[in-house]
C-alpha cells in the first residue's frame, strides 16, 4: 500500500475526528450521492420519454410523406408508388387519403382525423392496425353494404363504442345541389378497436378503406399522401431529398423529425436544462469536500509537521489529502449510481409513476438509463471531487513545520 493511500484512508476512517468533521464528510458523501442519482434518474426519464415517444411515433406514423401541394392529389399513386418504393433504404410505400370530418354517435359529435387505407399494406407497416384489442381487423362491408371503420381505444372508451356500432361520419368536402353545397354524409360500421399505446391517436384517429375515404371525399380515384417507411428512419433526410426528385416538380417530401421538430427539440432543451441545475447539487457537495479537507488540514496541522519533519515530501503530503477528496467523490458518486439506475430499472420495468395521457401522451412515466449518461455524470462528478481538493491539499503542502512545532 502507497504510503499516501495509507495516511489518507487513517485520516478518514480514524475514530477520533471532531464530530463535526466525521459529520461533514458523511453530508459531503450524501450530497455526491444525491446529485449522481437525481442526474441519472432525471436523464434516464429524458432518454425515455424521447425514445418512447420516437418509437410510438415510428410506429404510427410515416418516416416520410410525399404530397402535392396546391393540387387536387396525387392522381397516379399505384405507379409511383411503385417506382419510389425501388428507392435505396425504402421499405414501403402506401397511399393515404386523411381527411377532419365530423363523428356522430348516440347525440354525440366530435371532429376525427380519418385515414383510408389499403388493409394488407398499411398493416404490414403500421403498427396500430397490429394491435387490435377489440372486434377484428376486417373491412369487408356488412349486409346493406355500410363499409367498415377502426376506431381508437380511447375514443371507444369515451363513447362506450363496441364492435357492431354503428356512426355517421359527415365530410366538410360537400357536393353541389339544386340547394346549395350540402355536406357528405355516410354511416360506418366500427369492425373494431386499435390501441397504438399514442394517447393523440388512439382518441382522434379512425381507419377505413380507401375506397371509402374516397367515397366520403368526393374527390374520385386520388390519394392525398404516399407515406414511405424506411429501414433506417435516422436517413429519413437523405432519402427524403431523393424521393422529391424522382417524384418530379409539384412534390414535397416532409420528414418525421420535420414535423416532430419542435417536440424533440423541447425535449434535448430541457434534458440540458435538467443536467445543468441537477448538477449544481453535487457542485455544492464539491464545496462540502472542500470544507472537510480545510478543517481536516487545520486538524491534522501538527501531524502534517511532523510528517514533513520525518522526511516527508511536500508531494507526497498534497496526495494524501487528493486521495482524501477523491476518496469522498468516488463512494458517493459510486453509491449515487447504483441507487440511480436501480431505481430506473425498477420503476421503468414496473410502470411505479402513473400519468395523465391526455397530458403526456403515455401513461406513465418512462425510464431508459444510458450507459453513456453513467459514464459522463461519474467524470463530471469527480473532476468537482478532485477540483474541491486542490486549494485545502496545496495549503497542506505549504505548512511551515517549524512555525507549528515551535512551541510544542
Amino acid at each position: 500500500m502507497r504510503f499516501e493511500w495509507f495516511v489518507a484512508r487513517r485520516y478518514l476512517r480514524s475514530p477520533y475526528r471532531p464530530a463535526v468533521l466525521r459529520l461533514v464528510t458523511l453530508f459531503s458523501v450524501v450530497g455526491v450521492a444525491a446529485g449522481v442519482a437525481t442526474l441519472v434518474i432525471a436523464l434516464s426519464m429524458n432518454t425515455g420519454f424521447r425514445e418512447t415517444l420516437q418509437e410510438r411515433l415510428l410506429g404510427v406514423t410515416a418516416h416520410i410523406s410525399l404530397t402535392r401541394p396546391g393540387s387536387s392529389g396525387i392522381s397516379n399513386y399505384e405507379e409511383l408508388a411503385k417506382k419510389l418504393a425501388a428507392t435505396a433504404g425504402v421499405k414501403s410505400v402506401t397511399p393515404a387519403v386523411y381527411q377532419t370530418v365530423l363523428m356522430s354517435f348516440a347525440g354525440q359529435a366530435r371532429g376525427v382525423v380519418t385515414k383510408g387505407v389499403d388493409p394488407e399494406r398499411e398493416r404490414a407497416s403500421d403498427e396500430a392496425l397490429q394491435r387490435i384489442v377489440e372486434g377484428r381487423l376486417d373491412f369487408s362491408a356488412d349486409a346493406d353494404g355500410i363499409d367498415a371503420l377502426l376506431v381508437g381505444k380511447q375514443l371507444a372508451d369515451e363513447w362506450k363504442l363496441s364492435p357492431g356500432d354503428y356512426v355517421t361520419l359527415t365530410s366538410p368536402q360537400g357536393r353541389l345541389t339544386p340547394f346549395g353545397l350540402m355536406p357528405r354524409t355516410r354511416r360506418f360500421r366500427v369492425a373494431g378497436v386499435f390501441d397504438s399505446g399514442f394517447y393523440d391517436y388512439d382518441e382522434n384517429w379512425c381507419f377505413m378503406t380507401l375506397a371509402a375515404a374516397q367515397g366520403l371525399s368526393g374527390a374520385g380515384d386520388v390519394v392525398n399522401v404516399l407515406e414511405f417507411r424506411l429501414k433506417q428512419p435516422e436517413r429519413a433526410g437523405v432519402i427524403a431529398d431523393e424521393v422529391q426528385r424522382s417524384s418530379g416538380p409539384g412534390f414535397s417530401a416532409a420528414t418525421w423529425m420535420e414535423e416532430n421538430r419542435a417536440l424533440f427539440r423541447a425535449l434535448r432543451l430541457e434534458k440540458l436544462v435538467t443536467a445543468i441545475f441537477i448538477g449544481l447539487i453535487t457542485f455544492v457537495a464539491g464545496l462540502n469536500i472542500l470544507v472537510v479537507l480545510s478543517m481536516t488540514v487545520t486538524d491534522k496541522a501538527r501531524d502534517i509537521a511532523v510528517l514533513v519533519s520525518m522526511g516527508a515530501r511536500r508531494e507526497q503530503i498534497r496526495t494524501i489529502f487528493l486521495w482524501q477528496g477523491i476518496a469522498i467523490g468516488a463512494t458517493g458518486t459510486l453509491a449515487g449510481l447504483v441507487v440511480g439506475y436501480a431505481f430506473a430499472v425498477v420503476a421503468g420495468n414496473y410502470h411505479l409513476i402513473p400519468l395523465d395521457p391526455q397530458v403526456y401522451a403515455v401513461p406513465y412515466v418512462p425510464f431508459h438509463p444510458s450507459v453513456m449518461d453513467g459514464v459522463w455524470i461519474t467524470v463530471v462528478a469527480m473532476l468537482i471531487s478532485v477540483g474541491a481538493t486542490i486549494l485545502p491539499a496545496r495549503a497542506a503542502s505549504r505548512l511551515l513545520p517549524v512555525e507549528i512545532l515551535r512551541y510544542e
